[in-house]
């Protein structure tokens, strides 16, 4: 099975082949800037060469996209200040939204039930195969923790999950 990074990036090689004649190294520029935007889904790159700059290269590319926050704080849980917010339950606890992919829900799930958060944001940045994880966590069990010894937490947590990822993106923080 191939990921969707892998067949967008096997469709923007098609797509480089058959751009007008601007040189080879034109279009292994093209290629490797294409490649990188492919890969990252957090920022928006813009093409190395100025003519390659084109609706037809950057379809598919919005960092926006995939981006989802979810919050239980009282100033970024409002449907006007944050459309994709889930609201908080009467515990107080972050409700699990329903287009989280089967992995996505799993690592949802073990870190509600492990840290109570207040913040998080759990998303396959693999695209789709689920070998890398974004993980963005906001909990008060982390008050007077520092950086390392919180990602050692969630990492425990995630223990044997993590065991069939190729990586993992770790933000934690407190509220």
């Amino acid at each position: 099975m191939i990921c969707r990074a892998c067949l967008r990036t096997n469709g923007a090689f098609a797509v480089t082949e058959s751009l007008p004649a601007q040189g080879l190294l034109h279009r292994r520029a093209a290629q490797r800037w294409l490649l990188s935007a492919a890969v990252s889904s957090h920022s928006r790159f813009e093409p190395p060469i100025p003519s390659l700059r084109g609706d037809r290269l950057r379809q598919g590319t919005s960092p926006s996209a995939c981006h989802r926050l979810f919050t239980t704080s009282a100033a970024s849980s409002s449907a006007s200040a944050q459309p994709n917010a889930s609201m908080s339950t009467s515990a107080g606890r972050l409700e699990k939204p329903g287009f989280l992919s089967e992995g996505e829900s799993q690592v949802w799930d073990r870190l509600v039930a492990e840290f109570a958060p207040t913040e998080l944001v759990v998303q396959d940045i693999s695209g789709g195969c689920g070998s890398m994880y974004g993980i963005d966590i906001s909990s008060e069990k982390f008050r007077g923790l520092n950086m390392l010894k919180q990602q050692r937490l969630v990492n425990a947590a995630l223990g044997d999950l993590m065991k069939d990822w190729h990586g993992v993106q770790l933000k934690t923080r407190t509220p």
